[in-house]
Order: structure tokens, then sequence, then C-alpha cells
């Protein structure tokens, strides 16, 4: 039996981020019961199309899951497990904004079978959270968390951004204090993108503000490394830290390569070897579904050569990197004999250490991922 992922997608928001470029939108409050019919019908004719599947786990992302109503939300996890059967034991997941839920909400979602809390926190500083243009504020996500533990959550994370335009050492230092005492199960920690076309890529255009410092950024991550460390946390990828256990099982599918289905506007999947999403316009896709048309925006076969270049690529996010073992159980063939090349100059920059198991990255190479993965990119087709 298929033990796929499954990514369901709700894209609204109260607000948009300044610097937020995922599938996401406000105003659409009109829009929650047609989109969660159309999430549910959709689950539905996957399922009925395919063998059966027992999900390994679920998870709700967005946008703001927590911006739609315990109701929506209990409709949505139980067209999921009626129809995506997911494991007794498996990860589900939801991300929610501070400033969208309550002791009650909390408490009604914990119940209906949500077992691990994403919570968008991303600063401990009012003015970082200001510029950032989050609703809510510091005290907010302090008082989710209190509130996410009174009502019973045991496998918390924590988001939190860095490398913010006027953001100092020291205040990140104190963002990694307060996360550190509330003590999370999971730790995400983000280096800012500047993506054009937002309110934060303007306001650095116009000089408003300055554009983020890579060399500090790289300072801060650092720090990171070193007191998540002292606490007890440890590093599992790039920019993921978790106590012993709590490593989030959702994006470890992603990172390792395995199958996955998502549903919702925008959605994206991988499985049977091909790579597919779903069309971006909420409304769009709602119209899709409810006519019987399939949402699909676009896809494309994953061959061979992709999908080992791929899993390199994923596996080195992860600090226990490629297992040479594993890569050769997968394929057929030995890592060395399908990348040799790349592997050893990376070696000779100082990128990857090598061991007799297998490849991963070293301190610098975290720092300059993007560079190691190019190396592995295929071949652009003729």
């Amino acid at each position: 039996m298929d033990r796929p992922g499954v990514y369901v997608h709700i894209p609204f928001c109260v607000a948009k981020c300044n610097y937020c470029t995922f599938n996401s939108y406000s105003g659409l409050h009109h829009l929650h019961r047609g989109y969660t019919d159309a999430l549910i019908r959709e689950i539905e004719l996957w399922a009925s199309n395919r063998p059966p599947v027992q999900a390994s786990s679920v998870y709700l992302g967005g946008g703001t899951p927590s911006s739609l109503s315990v109701d929506l939300l209990g409709t949505i996890l139980g067209v999921c497990r009626d129809s995506l059967n997911p494991a007794p034991d498996a990860e589900i997941s939801i991300e929610a904004n501070p400033g969208t839920v309550s002791a009650t909400s909390l408490s009604t979602v914990r119940a209906q079978g949500v077992n691990r809390l994403s919570l968008g926190a991303q600063s401990f500083d009012d003015s970082v959270l200001r510029l950032l243009g989050r609703i809510h504020t510091a005290a907010d996500a302090k008082r989710a968390y209190h509130l996410a533990r009174q009502a019973g959550w045991d496998n918390v994370n924590l988001d939190l951004i860095y490398g913010i335009p006027r953001q100092t050492l020291e205040g990140w230092k104190a963002d990694l204090s307060e996360a550190i005492e509330l003590h999370p199960e999971h730790l995400s920690l983000y280096c800012l993108t500047v993506e054009e076309g937002t309110p934060l890529a303007e306001s650095i255009s116009r000089g408003e503000l300055p554009s983020p410092d890579p060399d500090l950024a790289a300072d801060m991550y650092a720090y990171a490394e070193e007191s998540l460390a002292g606490a007890g946390y440890e590093h599992y990828e790039i920019s993921n830290w978790a106590l012993a256990g709590r490593e989030c099982h959702h994006n470890v599918t992603y990172w390792r390569n395995l199958p996955y289905v998502g549903f919702g506007a925008g959605a994206h999947s991988f499985y049977g070897r091909c790579r597919y999403y779903n069309t971006l316009s909420p409304q769009e896709y709602v119209q899709c579904v409810m006519e019987g048309r399939e949402p699909q925006a676009g896809n494309e076969r994953i061959d061979e050569t992709a999908e080992k270049s791929e899993t390199m690529i994923l596996g080195l996010r992860m600090c226990e990197g490629v297992s040479f073992r594993n890569f050769e159980d997968r394929f057929g063939v030995s890592a060395i004999r399908t990348h040799g090349e790349q592997i050893r100059e990376l070696i000779d920059l100082g990128l990857l250490d090598a061991t007799a198991s297998g490849i991963r990255l070293t301190a610098r190479g975290r720092l300059l991922g993007n560079e190691v993965f190019e190396r592995f990119l295929p071949p652009p087709a003729d």
C-alpha cells in the first residue's frame, strides 16, 4: 500500500505579509465554504480513482489554515481520515498565525485529531513584526503558545525569520533566547528572501529600508547553530532544529524525495514519478473542481536521471546527508558512479564531507547550500 505524505493548502489570510510570495490571499472570507466543498470533492475523487493508500502524514498549510472556522477545518480533517486513511500514529499538522487562535479553537482542533501545531511567530520584537506586516504582536505569539500548551498540545513548532532589514545580531539573539525559554519541540529558522514585487522589496528599492546584509545573516545562522545545540536541539535540516524524536515527519518526506500528494489551489504533488500542480487561483480552483474538471495547471514526468539529481539535492538539505546504501538500494547504482565528479569537486571546495557511508554538507556548505545544489542539477534537455 502506498504511504504518501498529504498536503492540504488553505490559501486564506487575514492580511498578506509584506515579504510573502506564497499562494495566499486576504479578503476572501466569502469563499471559505465553497473552497472547503471543493477540497472535499478533490480529495474524494483522487482517492476513488486509485488503489487504497495510507497517508504517512497530513499537513494543513497556507496561507493561514487557522483563519478557517473550526467547523470547516473539522470537515476537511474528516474527509482526509475517511478517504486517505492516515495511520493511527500519523503526524497531523496545522499552521497557525498567533493572531488567529483562541483557547477554544486550539482545544477544538486538537480534539479533531491534529497533533502538531506550527505557530508563525517570526519574531518576538514588535518593531520587526510591524516591518514584516504581521497581524500579531510578540505578546500574541507567547499567549498563543501558552494557550496551546494548556489545550494539551505536546508537539509545537515555532517559525522565526532572520536576516531582516534593520534587525541586529543582538535582536536575533533575544528572539532565540525567548524561543528557547518557551522550549517548543521544534524550531524552523528561515533567512529572509526579498522577493520581487512584494511591498518589502518595493520599500527597499525606494531606499526606505536597507537591503539585508548577507554577512550579518551568516553570523545569525552561526549563532543559532551554537545556541540551539547548547539548548538540546538537534540540527537535522538546514533550517530546522528539533528535540530528540520531534522532527517534522511530513517535511522529511519531501527531503527524502518520497511521494506526496497536494490538494487545493496551487498545491503540488509528486506521485507515480509524476510532478503536477493545481491552478493558483482559489476561485478558478473551486470552479474547476465543482464543475467536474481537472484543477491541474501543469505536470511533468520525472525520469530516473531527474529523480537521482533531486534525491541528491533534497537529501543534502538534511544534516545526516545522503546515504550511499539508500541511494544504491533505490536506484541500483552508486551515487559515486552517477555524481562522482560533483562530489569530488565539492569535497575539494570544503562544501561536502564524505565517509564510507555517505556525504553531507559541511558547516560552510550549509551557508552556501544553493551553490552545492546547483552542481547536482541534471543537464538541460536538448
